[in-house]
């Protein structure tokens, strides 16, 4: 399959026109001007980029992947992938240790299904004092041996875990993901400078939501996000969605660590794509009011109710460029940087990739989307 668009956006770089060919799961070509033969599909005035990659989502639709059923799972996946994220990392919150056992067994079989991509654990060993929407009661410090039962149980489908590197025992932990092929990234800590450079020395690698559940910068204790920023390899989180952090502080991160080390996350929770409302998140009561999740009675975010698509939008919107300039910082931001720091193979549209794209319109609205070289949404005409 030939489609040819006004625009293409490889991740790299920017075709203007462009076209890409398809054969089965994978992209065989990709190239700018006119195409090699006549296209089966020319998409016409559109801009055709990656496939959007999340490393961080709770779920979406009314489904909860905390809930570890096909039926939640497919809720969520569901209503991601029309919205252009064709890779999706599903997160787990805090949880007892026989409820994570069964979460990870039963998502473990969802990956080998092809319903998700892979798992990603936000606890249990965080900062009670960073808890956010987790429940401080379930949160504990690393143990070896339920590592081990959980990457047992995972058979190397968790690709991602977040570590608060001042529990007890938290560095002897990373080194054990790191070996095992994991992830790990820093976040929900109230760790200082020093003890988040010491879990960046054991392997760690990214800032998980960077200034959200953290220990904030002073002017004596730089915290851990001046040590994640200031560390080349590592990638940095950003929940770009309006609530969680102000305009300003997005555009300062992107210029501060540079276009290849920001990873645009939704850590969107059941509430994406539905009314206002009351949820759960994990064991946590959340309520919904104008798209703004709070966990129950408080003042606290519970994660976002935003999808991929209006994160991008919102870097573009922000990012203090213009233009085409915007358009591509934004796309690599959630495209090619997540998908390098989880270390996916061939990150874009180029040959030997997965065939997965989005077609957006002139404003960056989603209007079909391609996974694996089948359309989840076609495009229309």
């Amino acid at each position: 399959m030939l489609l040819t668009a006004d625009t293409l956006i490889t991740g790299a770089e920017l075709l203007r026109p462009g076209w890409i060919d398809v054969s089965g799961e994978r992209v065989t070509a990709v190239g700018p001007g006119a195409p090699p033969r006549p296209a089966d599909h020319d998409l016409g005035p559109v801009t055709v980029v990656p496939g959007f990659v999340d490393t961080h989502v709770h779920g979406g639709g009314g489904g909860s992947f905390s809930a570890a059923s096909d039926a939640d799972t497919s809720a969520a996946v569901t209503l991601h992938r029309r919205h252009g994220t064709t890779t999706l990392f599903a997160s787990l919150v805090t949880a007892t240790p026989d409820d994570l056992l069964h979460q990870v067994s039963e998502l473990a079989q969802q990956v080998g299904a092809g319903l998700i991509d892979g798992i990603h654990l936000e606890g249990p060993w965080l900062s009670t004092v960073r808890c956010g929407a987790h429940q401080p009661a379930l949160m504990r410090d690393p143990d070896p041996a339920e590592i081990d039962r959980l990457l047992t149980a995972a058979a190397g489908t968790v690709r991602m875990v977040t570590i608060a590197p001042e529990r007890p025992g938290a560095l002897a932990a990373i080194r054990r993901f790191v070996d095992a092929g994991v992830v790990v990234a820093v976040g929900h800590t109230e760790a200082t400078y020093e003890q988040t450079r010491a879990a960046i020395a054991a392997g760690a690698t990214v800032g998980t939501h960077l200034f959200n559940a953290m220990r904030p910068i002073d002017r004596r204790e730089p915290g851990p996000a001046m040590a994640l920023m200031e560390e080349p390899a590592v990638t940095v989180e950003v929940i770009a969605d309006g609530v969680h952090l102000a305009p300003a502080i997005y555009r300062h991160v992107t210029r501060t660590v540079g276009r290849d080390r920001v990873s645009l996350i939704t850590d969107a929770m059941s509430a994406t794509g539905m009314p206002d409302g009351h949820y759960r998140l994990g064991p946590v009561e959340v309520d919904v009011t104008d798209g703004v999740a709070l966990v129950g009675g408080t003042d606290t975010v519970a994660g976002s109710t935003a999808t991929m698509d209006e994160v991008v939008r919102f870097a573009v919107a922000h990012s203090g460029l213009t233009g085409d300039e915007a358009t591509l910082l934004g796309i690599r931001q959630a495209s090619i940087n997540p998908a390098r720091a989880l270390g996916l193979p061939c990150q874009g549209l180029c040959r030997g990739a997965a065939a997965d794209l989005v077609v957006l319109d002139a404003e960056l609205n989603v209007t079909a989307v391609l996974r694996r070289g089948e359309w989840v949404s076609a495009p229309v005409g």
